[in-house]
């Protein structure tokens, strides 16, 4: 099952008629790139109108939703379709970065979240996003303390990484069809792979002095066939036992991980799914969700989305998200 894990892409179900568009005042788009050491990152900001108040409002919260494989941040077969991010963006007033991969570094334009030299901070791809995310604070004025990243499929095994390696940036993470800190395509082969409690252990050391217990929300079909339903247990098994080396205790990887709470959801006219919570008693506001889709396969669930991976069928993931992030900051 981990080796289908390594695929990282899929034509799911395709929808390409879209819904009609919100009413009420729309927000802005610009493309702005970055440029660093590691490279050129191009990227869209999308900025939400203004809100009642004017300049006396608080400065807004950033998502930086990163695109799966054979997608791009807006162009063609986009995360900004996908997801319809910016509808959401616009009633509630944060803004939206959208990085794109380029073929150069991935001719699939896959983000290479497998590949060790970007799984590391100041280095590849997590420097490129961190450094566009700090260039978006400081020239749209947003909230630092509140930016969020949201990943899909490759895009969510970089979300993760930069959970890793950019605590101190990222207030926390989604992963949507995404895997563990660490992955490596070798696992694949060993006939017992590390678990996830060993795995933990690097990325603890990446997080170094910087370490902080960043609450996690996981997103998974359970009809997956490209990233499985395992990839998603691994993930939050890797970041329960993550937060107990934080705390300087060592996980016994012998005891199963059981969530505190799990709610079952039947909507009458779409996929059934389950929520499954974890709480940290010894750290208050961390939590863990994890968000498991009957009848889904590795695809971003929303009633109005557009694009090659989508299921309108699921549960609306952008209002998930947003209430999962939109009142934890990084300060707590």
């Amino acid at each position: 099952m981990l080796a289908v894990a390594l695929v990282l892409m899929t034509v799911a179900p395709g929808f390409a008629a879209a819904a009609p568009g919100p009413s009420g005042p729309r927000g802005e788009d610009r493309d702005e790139s970055y440029t660093s050491a590691e490279g050129v990152l191009r990227y869209q900001v999308h900025l939400p109108p203004p809100r009642p108040g004017g300049s006396t409002g608080a400065p807004p919260a950033v998502v930086v939703a990163i695109h799966g494989c054979a997608m791009t941040g807006f162009g063609l077969n986009s995360m900004k379709d996908t997801t319809r991010l910016n509808d959401l963006a616009d009633r509630e007033g944060f803004i939206v970065v959208y990085p794109t991969q380029s073929v150069l570094r991935n001719p699939q334009l896959c983000w290479n979240s497998l590949s060790p030299e970007h799984q590391h901070r100041g280095r590849g791809e997590p420097e490129l996003i961190a450094g566009a995310v700090r260039q978006v604070v400081a020239t749209h004025h947003a909230d630092g303390d509140r930016v969020h990243a949201l990943g899909v499929s490759s895009g969510a095994g970089t979300a993760v990484i930069l959970g890793v390696t950019y605590p101190d940036l990222f207030a926390t993470v989604t992963s949507v069809a995404g895997g563990e800190y660490g992955f490596r395509r070798e696992f694949a082969e060993q006939p017992v792979p590390p678990s996830p409690a060993e795995t933990a252990v690097p990325a603890r050391a990446e997080m170094g002095p910087r370490a902080r217990q960043v609450p996690l929300l996981v997103v998974q079909g359970d009809q997956d066939t490209t990233v499985p339903p395992v990839m998603a247990e691994r993930l939050v098994q890797q970041w329960v036992a993550l937060g107990e080396l934080i705390e300087g205790r060592t996980p016994d990887a012998s005891t199963p991980v059981r969530p505190d709470t799990t709610v079952h959801s039947t909507p009458p006219d779409g996929h059934a799914f389950e929520t499954d919570t974890y709480r940290r008693p010894t750290t208050p506001g961390l939590v863990i969700q994890r968000l498991l889709i009957h009848g889904q396969g590795h695809a971003w669930s929303g009633p109005r989305s557009t694009g090659l991976f989508v299921d309108r069928h699921g549960p609306d993931l952008a209002a998930v998200m947003w209430d999962f992030v939109s009142e934890r900051r990084l300060s707590g």
